[in-house]
């Protein structure tokens, strides 16, 4: 990995970012810059946008809140992966977990899925955006996955491109080897993941499934695996084996 600066404070912004520009910081940035990190007229931030990179910043304040004066780029925007995550969603403080999880795995967009056995049927897209911000915040990531409304099964299954290869984690693959199952797809290919619900798919949704063109029915080993674990483990593998981890 290249050098990076882990020290100073990273901020997403709306703005665009340009030497020279002025970006005003709302009431919750200011609080957290000035006192939750406790920094001052002149401290350095990292701001991005998830359009223009990544720009040093001076933080600077006025009578009307705190602002950041632009310097210069730190480093230039880079292309997301064409990784998309499909989830069954879960409630609270688990769901937070795994959409900060999905965005530190390189996803670029975010999908709710809603099927039979899910326990969740409504999700705050404002409230997954926070913590899609929060994780690239966190971890330098310069881009934001793109975050879809809630949808059904079949209606994501109509929709979908039937190019773009759909892995789907199922306890009952018939293959037990994960890395052998992904070998059928070149590295690199346009893909998608999904992590059904903790009381797996319906029979008449696994069939849905597999009738649909370039699907690869994927095991995560002998252990049953929490929805939010099968997250992190599912896209570990996929970026080890076909993604920006080779």
């Amino acid at each position: 990995m290249p050098a990076y600066d882990f020290r100073s404070p990273r901020l997403f912004v709306d703005s665009a970012l340009a030497p020279g520009a002025a970006l005003p910081l709302d009431r919750a940035q200011t609080h957290y810059l000035t006192h939750v990190l406790r920094l001052k007229a002149g401290d350095r931030v990292l701001a991005f946008n998830g359009r223009d990179g990544e720009w040093e910043t001076r933080l600077a304040g006025g009578r009307r809140g705190g602002a950041l004066a632009v310097g210069t780029q730190t480093r230039p925007q880079t292309a997301p992966a064409d990784l998309h995550y499909l989830f069954a969603p879960l409630k609270a403080a688990r769901l937070d977990y795994m959409v900060q999880k999905a965005v530190e795995m390189g996803a670029s967009r975010l999908v709710p899925v809603l099927t039979r056995h899910g326990q969740v049927g409504r999700v705050n897209v404002a409230r997954m955006r926070a913590n899609a911000v929060e994780a690239a915040e966190q971890c330098g990531i310069l881009n934001l996955p793109d975050i879809a409304a809630a949808t059904a099964l079949p209606r994501v299954l109509a929709d979908r491109d039937p190019a773009r290869w759909l892995v789907f984690c199922d306890e009952g693959a018939e293959l037990a080897d994960p890395a052998a199952a992904l070998a059928r797809i070149a590295p690199r290919s346009a893909l998608a993941v999904l992590v059904g619900p903790e009381g797996g798919f319906a029979e008449d949704e696994r069939a849905m499934l597999l009738e649909a063109p370039n699907v690869v029915r994927l095991s995560l080993g002998p252990r049953i695996l929490r929805a939010d674990t099968a997250a992190v483990a599912a896209l570990a593998l996929v970026q080890a084996v076909l993604g920006d981890w080779r």
